[in-house]
């Protein structure tokens, strides 16, 4: 009789199962047995909300018992700590990108008051007769200083708080 052979789903050679574990997915190396373990734990995080949040509470008290860790990590870690920096300023550039910021314009103005037509920018915008057109009226307010705002949280619209 011929021994079944699978494909380990971490290293990808091919073993035997053992028979008291017919359905093993995952050889007997060391490295494919931590593979094992971690995938279990990843799923087990997902789809588990009590052992996700007993998880937590461990590494919060392995955390406060051990509380110069990471400092000392990254002490004696310079690579792994330039590194690190290094992939931080990458993803903080990524998260700015497209944002628009509130000072762009200099303060200038470049709106004026008045009543616009709302068209939308589209391929077949220049097909439609206006349908989907709206007519809106914009007043641009002047700027306010911060030391004296126009409303505050118990104002109601349209009254001015006084400075």
């Amino acid at each position: 009789m011929q021994k079944v052979q699978r494909k380990c789903k971490a290293c990808g050679g091919r073993f035997s199962p053992r028979p008291q574990n017919p359905d093993q997915q995952f050889c007997c190396k060391g490295e494919c047995q931590r593979e094992r373990k971690r995938r279990w734990q990843k799923h087990k995080r997902a789809t588990d909300a009590d052992y996700r949040e007993n998880q937590a509470r461990a590494r919060q008290r392995w955390a406060q018992a051990h509380p110069d860790y990471w400092r000392q990590y990254r002490r004696e870690h310079p690579d792994y700590t330039a590194r690190n920096r290094a992939l931080q300023r990458e993803r903080d550039r990524r998260r700015r990108e497209g944002l628009a910021k509130m000072d762009a314009s200099g303060g200038k103005t470049f709106l004026l008051s008045g009543s616009y037509w709302l068209i939308p920018a589209t391929e077949q915008a220049s097909t439609l007769a206006k349908m989907d057109a709206c007519r809106v009226q914009l007043t641009v307010l002047p700027e306010v200083s911060r030391e004296c705002p126009i409303l505050q949280r118990d104002d109601s619209i349209g009254t001015a708080a006084a400075c």
